[in-house]
């Protein structure tokens, strides 16, 4: 199938994850994110554009976006169910892929981990001294490692403004027997 890009939340692995690393085989339920959302925005470069049509796996709307690439359509695409696509309609667009392991359930994604990059997100106080924290859009750096860690640290705060290591991004490599191709495209049959 390809090279996917998929993140993994700090607090997703903290809650019920299983640390991975290159090489290992994964399988994981994917969810299909607005990339505006998914910390502060800015992903332009990590983008997969993935296309199908929609379908109902036990009440999650779902994307079969090709053989062995299915993911959920979240609420987080229009903020609310009305706006999410209709049963057996087309859906083509372009956004972020993450694990969720909360909530209802749906098929899993299975391939083989090619890299794995801690993110840190940088953060600033939504008022000065407020302590409540959002992410600033684009404001990120990778590091690359061989093992997800199972723990992820905060580092110190300066002048409202602070940096945390906020997940991972894994590059999954899902097989169909096709070599893999550059991780950004997913067009399932239309």
């Amino acid at each position: 199938m390809g090279l996917w890009h998929v993140i993994y939340e700090d607090w997703q692995m903290e809650c019920c994850g299983t640390p991975f690393a290159v090489g290992d085989e994964v399988s994981r339920p994917l969810l299909f994110e607005d990339p505006d959302t998914v910390f502060g925005g800015g992903w332009h470069d990590r983008l997969t554009e993935v296309g199908g049509p929609v379908e109902d796996v036990g009440g999650v709307r779902v994307v079969r976006a090709g053989p062995g690439l299915t993911v959920a359509l979240g609420t987080g695409l229009g903020d609310d169910e009305a706006r999410l696509p209709e049963r057996e309609s087309l859906f083509r667009a372009a956004g972020l892929l993450s694990v969720e392991r909360h909530g209802a359930r749906w098929p899993e994604v299975h391939g083989r981990v090619r890299e794995v990059q801690v993110l840190s997100q940088a953060y600033t106080e939504t008022a000065p001294g407020s302590r409540t924290w959002k992410p600033v859009a684009g404001e990120r750096r990778l590091r690359t490692v061989e093992r997800c860690p199972e723990w992820f640290a905060e580092e110190e705060t300066d002048r409202g403004r602070q940096w945390k290591e906020s997940g991972v991004l894994a590059t999954l490599d899902v097989r169909d027997g096709a070599p893999p191709t550059h991780p950004r495209r997913a067009v399932g049959p239309s």
